[in-house]
């Protein structure tokens, strides 16, 4: 077991002891952590699934990423004046996501009672857990918007008006009341298990939660990121419809293993993309941290980076070539534009001879006069502190689990956080706002539409070798989680180190697209780098064109990992030390 808070990992320990499979561990973790890591997810907010499940020998992918409301068009965001979608408030509001798709893992791969695995939760809300320095930083730095707005976000995390010292005790006794009311309705509903999760789907999406959330979208206007107050636009219709898709994941032959990635309405499938581009160079002989190393997998990000800018959206709503972008020949034209010094300009390809097109991002507001609580509002990823002001900062959780029947699952949870939107009175959370990463802009594979899931960074990672359970991995991280993840990937299979040192080597990542989050960001030609890299080989990169960001060492991702050792006979769980929160356990 591995997740990104110590506590979340002792839960799903815990379940794993009273005789749960993964899948229940993993659910009662993903609870847990929207409760004690607020400043990074919460049941509003979205997750992506990656289970595999040992009795059918299949990978399977959960889709916790809600759509778009109906009524979210381009014309009305034009109507309020707006080019580019806010970062906060609750104009950008997506179907909650989250909470359903935790429990279609419950209810399709799990085999414990709903109010087992929302104990743990209830029971952190309740009598209280101890606050993250990362989440009293971010109350801190809003406490003046909690205090004059987002009064109801003050009322739940400013306890006595005061902002919260790290390590201090904190609770939600709304978020409690709501999840019991919710396991409460579930039992009342049906002593059958099954029966009971649907109860609580129904609870959430089209009961008490849902026209809870309905009233206050309708009936208060809200300040967002744009300097102005606005009513939201998702409605208890658009949570009555929704459901989370179980689907077939991406795939990818990569020498003897077969790794899964969700599909493109994530970014998951540019994983795939840098694998297959790379299969085709010598990895070995180059030597991992070595300088040709970190510029091959510079330079295949960049030309998959190019694509997943180009083509990546919702499959559901427009298509998206992805069987081409995964061929073995693309991925050899794409290779072969890999040369000895930096890409300045790499363009995305054109898969069956289609036109790619990327939108320009809209100028960023000037910061001039503008009060530090407005700014980091301004910032669509969960972060604040000086790392924020940098492309490609940015927080939020992860899950893995394995059991010893050999299931394997891993969950990247995120949104619905304190930045995003004000906490739903009466509730105990907040809305995400995954509709930032749509593009107010017609034509393109990721633009803004009624029902389209805009596109999703989260992106967790199975593995099997030779057919048989080998890794699960995710981190967080937004748009650089197929980066350091792939690092570590490549430490286990091209060169062999145990999980636990793959997730411990320097990190880098490429920050020359635009961000996934506003404002947009991006830094053409930039490679961030940690300081523990040789200082040979960032002078030998920068020669070799790329423009350097050196930042700490150990500052770059957390990636949490469970993995089966088939020679041993035991599972496996590593946790990357980076931020000195994430924890593994194995017994």
């Amino acid at each position: 077991m591995a997740s990104t808070h110590w506590l979340a990992s002792s839960v799903g320990m815990a379940i794993l002891d009273r005789g749960g499979n993964a899948f229940d561990a993993a659910v009662a973790a993903g609870f847990a952590l929207q409760v004690i890591e607020p400043q990074s997810n919460g049941p509003g907010g979205d997750v992506t699934i990656a289970a595999y499940s040992r009795s059918t020998g299949t990978v399977r992918v959960i889709c916790g990423q809600g759509p778009m409301p109906r009524a979210a068009t381009i014309d009305t965001f034009a109507s309020l004046g707006i080019k580019q979608m806010p970062a906060a408030g609750v104009l950008p509001a997506s179907v909650p996501g989250a909470f359903g798709a935790w429990l279609r893992l419950l209810a399709e791969f799990g085999t414990m009672p709903l109010a087992s695995v929302f104990e743990p939760a209830i029971g952190y809300a309740s009598r209280g857990y101890p606050l993250l320095p990362s989440a009293a930083l971010t109350i801190a730095a809003l406490a003046p918007l909690f205090r004059t707005e987002w009064t109801e976000s003050g009322r739940t995390y400013l306890p006595g008006g005061a902002v919260p010292a790290a390590g201090s005790r904190m609770r939600n006794q709304a978020l409690a009341d709501t999840f019991e009311r919710i396991v409460r309705e579930a039992q009342a509903a049906s002593a059958d298990r099954e029966a009971q999760i649907e109860a609580a789907h129904s609870a959430f999406y089209r009961g008490f939660v849902a026209e809870t959330i309905d009233r206050f979208l309708r009936t208060t206007e809200v300040f967002d990121s744009t300097g102005r107050r606005h009513s939201g636009l998702l409605s208890a219709d658009d949570l009555a419809t929704w459901r989370p898709d179980v689907e077939a994941p991406c795939e990818l032959r990569y020498g003897d293993f077969s790794v899964f990635k969700p599909g493109p309405w994530s970014q998951g499938p540019v994983f795939l993309q840098q694998l297959g581009i790379l299969e085709g160079c010598d990895l070995r002989s180059m030597g991992l941290g070595s300088v040709e190393y970190v510029h091959t997998l510079a330079e295949a990000a960049k030309l998959a980076f190019a694509d997943r800018e180009a083509w990546y959206g919702d499959p559901h709503d427009t298509p998206v070539p992805m069987a081409e972008l995964l061929a073995p020949a693309y991925s050899a034209l794409r290779r072969s534009l890999i040369g000895e010094y930096a890409a300045v300009d790499p363009q995305p390809g054109r898969p069956g001879d289609r036109e790619p097109w990327i939108p320009r991002a809209e100028p960023e507001q000037s910061m001039a006069g503008v009060p530090e609580w407005m700014a980091h509002l301004r910032s669509g990823l969960p972060t604040v502190g000086p790392i924020a002001s940098r492309a490609g900062a940015g927080n939020t959780c992860t899950v893995a689990v394995v059991d010893s029947a050999g299931n394997l699952v891993v969950a990247v949870p995120s949104g619905g956080w304190l930045k995003s939107s004000p906490v739903v009175p009466g509730l105990g959370f907040a809305l995400g706002t995954r509709g930032q990463t749509a593009w107010l802009t017609e034509g393109h594979p990721s633009s803004l539409a009624p029902g389209r899931r805009p596109r999703t960074t989260l992106s967790p990672s199975i593995v099997l070798r030779e057919g048989e359970p080998f890794l699960a991995f995710g981190t967080p991280g937004g748009d650089q989680q197929d980066q350091w993840t792939l690092e570590a990937f490549l430490a286990v299979a091209e060169f062999g180190l145990d999980l636990q040192a793959a997730t411990e080597i320097p990190a880098f990542h490429i920050d020359h697209f635009p961000q996934s989050f506003a404002p947009r960001a991006s830094r053409p030609g930039v490679v961030v780098v940690e300081r523990s890299f040789d200082p040979l080989v960032l002078a030998w990169l920068e020669k070799k064109g790329h423009r350097l960001d050196v930042v700490p060492e150990s500052t770059l991702g957390k990636v949490c990992a469970v993995g089966v050792d088939h020679v041993n006979g035991f599972v496996r769980a590593a946790a990357g030390p980076r931020g000195r929160q994430a924890y593994a356990v194995c017994q």
